[in-house]
């Protein structure tokens, strides 16, 4: 099936008199005839579910269809963005372990690897996303244990080069996390250009509507695990709290790793989805195909309104023919990139909080890329925690606006935006 089509059909099939949309599963547990049959499933030898903090019905069929979107193999949801950037990677590193990160990731990720996941003992070293081959090279060590990119930066709209990154972490056995949050697998597919998992904030476009938070890792079921055992002994030798499975045998390459972060980050951790979340998220993904050429379009258009706009210092936005990375975005992302774009107004911080509050149809808020055009200014909000030296390395300046375009009209959005610049 095409995107446009596996966006409505994919992950569910009624059967004759069944619901025709995803059941809502609101259920914690699950009944079973007989202790035996219960047992088989705490020991992973039958499928199923017991209790919904590991896995949910509901939750699954909305994963699967995720799956199909960005061509895996199997998929989990998470509760939150953060949850599943978190799963994806700890679910290969642990203490002593370390892994490769682009600099320019989202504020909050940067966070959660730089310090959070630091005081569990895990290393992390941030390489430019545009650094030499050697400066690449130079940052793997023998402990490294994955790559994680994202698709688009946020804020600062770096179109990764993913078959690079890929490539170099397969030449040191490990496998590339990519977050394509903000491009969706309708723009992009990682896993088709080398990447290895793919992560999702769903609370983002595949949502698209601003009403739940959400998370999904997919697995693009590619990485042998097994040629590498000595790297990931998690995956590759006995697990005693499931009687000595080795997942990478039992599951194969297309589902050993979900069976883990299953099995064990959420059986421990519980950063499970509620199912009612999983519900309204897939009535988004079901129009994604349909809104993301809009938000596309309208972003296109506003970033060559700002181009031209005298008060308008910079603009960044892959779509440019101006923008460094148009024809990297034109290889991954031929029919469009995302509808973010970042731009300074000339006068720097007061300007743009000027700017920011006489936008009338633009809401300043934390969210990004949804139905609704909002704005941010990321030093003050989102990458507020960062020094201004993790500014810069993130691409991230003092007087980046960062502005996500709705669905509304494109008229409209450019009326309030030259009202707006009127002000400053």
């Amino acid at each position: 099936m095409e995107r446009d089509t596996m966006c409505i059909q994919a992950g569910y099939e009624p059967k004759n008199g069944e619901s025709r949309m995803i059941p809502i599963i609101q259920s914690t547990t699950f009944k079973y005839d007989t202790s035996e049959d219960m047992g088989k499933l705490f020991d992973l030898e039958a499928a199923g579910y017991f209790y919904t903090r590991l896995q949910n019905p509901t939750n699954d069929l909305v994963a699967a269809k995720i799956c199909a979107l960005e061509g895996g193999t199997a998929a989990m949801l998470t509760s939150s963005g953060q949850a599943a950037s978190f799963f994806s990677v700890f679910n290969l590193a642990g203490c002593g372990d370390h892994v490769v990160v682009s600099s320019t990731i989202y504020g909050g990720t940067f966070n959660l690897f730089n310090v959070t996941m630091r005081r569990m003992g895990v290393d992390f070293t941030f390489v430019d996303p545009d650094c030499s081959d050697e400066e690449l090279e130079a940052a793997f060590t023998p402990k490294t244990k994955a790559v994680f990119g994202e698709t688009i930066a946020n804020p600062a709209l770096i179109v990764f080069d993913i078959e690079r990154f890929a490539n170099a972490a397969h030449a040191h056995g490990v496998p590339l996390i990519i977050d394509n949050t903000f491009a969706t697998p309708v723009n992009c597919r990682p896993i088709e250009w080398g990447a290895d998992i793919v992560v999702h904030s769903t609370t983002k476009y595949l949502d698209g509507h601003d009403a739940t938070v959400g998370g999904c890792i997919v697995d693009g079921g590619k990485f042998d695990w097994m040629a590498h055992a000595d790297k990931f002994p998690g995956l590759t030798t006995p697990d005693e709290s499931y009687h000595g499975i080795t997942y990478a045998e039992r599951f194969g390459l297309g589902g050993a790793y979900i069976t883990k972060a299953t099995a064990q980050l959420m059986r421990d951790l519980g950063s499970i989805q509620a199912p009612m979340n999983a519900y309204f998220l897939n009535l988004g993904i079901e129009s994604l195909a349909v809104r993301m050429p809009r938000h596309c379009e309208n972003a296109q258009k506003v970033a060559e309104f700002l181009e031209g706009h005298e008060k308008v210092s910079w603009v960044n936005y892959p779509g440019l023919p101006s923008n460094k990375y148009y024809a990297r975005a034109k290889k991954y992302m031929p029919n469009g990139t995302c509808g973010v774009i970042s731009f300074g107004v000339k006068g720097g911080r007061a300007a743009a909080e000027t700017f920011m509050k006489h936008l009338k149809i633009g809401m300043i808020a934390t969210h990004v890329a949804d139905a609704h055009t909002c704005v941010l200014h990321p030093a003050s909000s989102t990458h507020r925690q960062l020094s201004d030296e993790e500014l810069k390395a993130g691409g991230v300046t003092p007087d980046l606006i960062r502005f996500s375009c709705g669905l509304e009209s494109a008229k409209d959005i450019l009326a309030d935006l030259a009202q707006a610049l009127d002000k400053v």
